[in-house]
């Protein structure tokens, strides 16, 4: 019996959602603000790769900052990302 050929399955974001692919480590900017990542911390960031089409202001590849607990966690080939809503984000980061 053959092996399946592997399932490719992409996420197209809709209206005002998104997907951020998190960040982990802790990030200082150019300016020498440190976003700290660890459990305790409030928010957490990431970067943003794909925006559905109501998500104003925010393009993929942007870096950006939301709440800790914001959006649903999403598991695709061993890649975890998050979909959020346009309306979760804290701010985008310029770095």
């Amino acid at each position: 019996m053959e092996d399946p050929a592997p399932l490719v399955v992409t996420l197209e974001p809709l209206d005002d959602h998104l997907i951020v692919e998190p960040v982990d480590e802790e990030v200082e900017t150019r300016t020498g603000l440190i976003i700290p990542q660890s459990a305790e911390a409030g928010c957490r960031s990431g970067i943003v790769t794909a925006v559905g089409s109501e998500a104003a202001g925010i393009d993929p590849g942007d870096k950006v900052l939301y709440p800790k607990g914001a959006g649903y966690d999403v598991r695709l080939g061993g890649v975890t990302c998050k979909v959020l809503r346009r309306g979760e984000l804290i701010a985008r980061v310029h770095d």
